[in-house]
């Protein structure tokens, strides 16, 4: 827990505010956390106060902070190699994207890197696009792609409306999931509404469907069985390429390697980031299904980036990958999660105000609401209330830090977490939901 700081905490807060910006606030509201170093799944302040991380940052520390095998792997890349541009070929490049081929779904086996999601989302577009010669692309309302041009119109929610009208072409639909007083509709019905949409907007026109698998902060909604089959099904009767944003659900995050892999998909694109390489440093990707790739062996891909494939990144990756395996850290989640489900369950029972919780894996929300009868949410569709913003300062006075957003909260810890640091977690909770109730 050593530090070589030499500011304090308010001194580090004052700073950033009169010199960054930060991001999705208006500036004057802005109270970050001062971060001194972080291990395991905690994380501290310069004068030394833990912090619980139950939302692996932005849900991305899947591995846990400071995991000494990356931190080696890092160190020695840099030694080695801290870059070389795009148009050359590097040993961890090539292993990274060997090892990807691998562990993801189906015959997708080739990956143009990114710097992140959003850059990710905005390259899946354009392959889309350049692949099928077709221009339209179809995103649902209940969806956060990334915060770059066209990952913004990509995005269903309410981020979305400053930056527009944004990227022509693209056509949102509605989730299956209308909220905690309306719940799901029925996955027929589902399914035909997104047909519809389809013959709508012209099957020939539309190149893309773009789905969060397991959608994130719009609400962990994991679909009902045969919803995302159905989709894959969709896509593949009318000749659209199924892209499955697994960004936030990847890498372990909800007891398997991938979402779709609950459900048995293959969607034609994918993009990853976050999990990665846990965020130690920032990479992302999109892979695509081979015939995919074939296209582009004759016909140039019209898009680059700077730091594409950065040798240090391939490396915090290859080594985040490893961590992944020799730990058990999948099958780990997945265990992990039976408890939280549990724990999330019991909630439910207790506390009048749980209206709603969904996990898969270590992948959870808790929606809350004014009581059970009436199951009117607890904060407004893109609000907040007394209630939530006090539940707010209640984890954070108490040392628990996990996202809370409208009337929910996000339960996201680290794969690495310990029972009884999930116990501990679910332990703050509690009392924070009997001082609003």
């Amino acid at each position: 827990m050593s530090t070589t700081l030499t500011r304090s905490g308010a001194e580090i807060v004052a700073l950033t505010k009169a010199h960054t910006l930060y991001e999705w606030s208006a500036q004057s509201k802005v109270d970050p956390i001062p971060v001194a170093g972080a291990e395991g799944c905690w994380f501290w302040t310069p004068e030394g106060k833990r912090y619980l991380d139950f939302n692996s940052q932005l849900m991305c520390v899947n591995i846990g902070h400071s995991h000494p095998r990356v931190v080696k792997a890092i160190q020695d890349q840099v030694a080695t190699l801290a870059y070389a541009n795009p148009f050359m070929a590097t040993e961890p490049r090539a292993l990274l994207g060997e090892k990807l081929a691998a562990i993801t779904p189906g015959d997708i086996d080739a990956f143009f890197f990114t710097n992140g999601g959003a850059e990710a989302n905005e390259n899946a577009i354009k392959i889309a696009r350049m692949y099928t010669g077709r221009h339209k692309i179809l995103a649902r309302y209940r969806s956060y792609h990334g915060a770059t041009g066209g990952a913004m119109t990509l995005t269903g929610d309410p981020r979305r409306w400053a930056a527009e009208p944004g990227l022509p072409g693209i056509v949102h639909i509605a989730d299956a999931y209308h909220g905690v007083q309306r719940g799901w509709d029925d996955v027929g019905l589902a399914l035909a509404n997104i047909e519809e949409v389809i013959q709508f907007e012209g099957p020939r026109h539309i190149a893309a469907f773009f789905i969060e698998p397991v959608t994130g902060t719009n609400g962990i909604l994991v679909p009902p069985d045969g919803y995302l089959q159905g989709i894959r099904e969709l896509c593949t009767k009318y000749g659209i390429l199924m892209v499955a944003d697994e960004v936030m659900s990847g890498f372990g995050r909800t007891g398997e390697w991938f979402a779709v892999d609950h459900w048995k998909i293959v969607p034609d694109l994918m993009t990853i980031a976050k999990g990665l390489t846990s965020a130690y440093v920032p990479l992302g990707a999109v892979g695509m299904r081979r015939a995919i790739a074939d296209h582009f062996k004759e016909n140039v891909f019209y898009g680059g980036l700077t730091y594409n494939s950065h040798p240090l990144a391939c490396a915090a990756a290859l080594a985040t990958l490893a961590v992944y395996e020799d730990e058990d850290l999948i099958a780990r989640a997945k265990r992990t999660g039976v408890v939280m489900k549990t724990l999330m369950q019991d909630l439910d029972a207790r506390h009048d105000i749980v209206g709603a919780t969904r996990s898969i894996g270590l992948f959870g929300i808790v929606e809350l609401v004014k009581n059970k009868k009436t199951m009117e949410p607890m904060a407004p569709f893109n609000g907040t209330s007394e209630p939530m913003v006090k539940l707010g300062r209640f984890f954070r006075e108490h040392g628990l830090y996990t996202f809370v957003r409208w009337n929910g909260f996000f339960t996201n810890p680290p794969l690495t977490i310990s029972e009884d640091e999930l116990r501990h977690g679910f332990d703050i909770i509690d009392r924070g939901l009997k001082e609003i109730a």
